[in-house]
C-alpha cells in the first residue's frame, strides 16, 4: 500500500478550489472531515502521522 504524504496531499489540493468541501470514505460512505490531528512518530522508527477524522453529525 501506497502512502500519502502531506506534502503530496497539500500539492493536489493546492489545484483544486479552495471553497471545496474535503470528504472521506467512512463506513460504506462519505464524511466530511471535521479534524486534523498529529502524532509524533508513536515509537522506534515510526514515521509522524496525520489522522483525518470524519465528522460522526452526517
Amino acid at each position: 500500500m501506497n502512502s500519502v504524504t502531506v506534502g503530496e496531499l497539500l500539492n493536489r489540493l493546492a489545484e483544486l478550489p479552495q471553497e471545496a468541501v474535503v470528504l472521506m470514505e467512512s463506513d460504506g460512505g462519505l464524511s466530511r472531515v471535521s479534524a486534523v490531528e498529529f502524532l509524533d512518530g508513536q515509537g522506534p522508527g515510526a514515521p509522524p502521522e496525520v489522522i483525518l477524522a470524519p465528522s460522526m453529525e452526517e
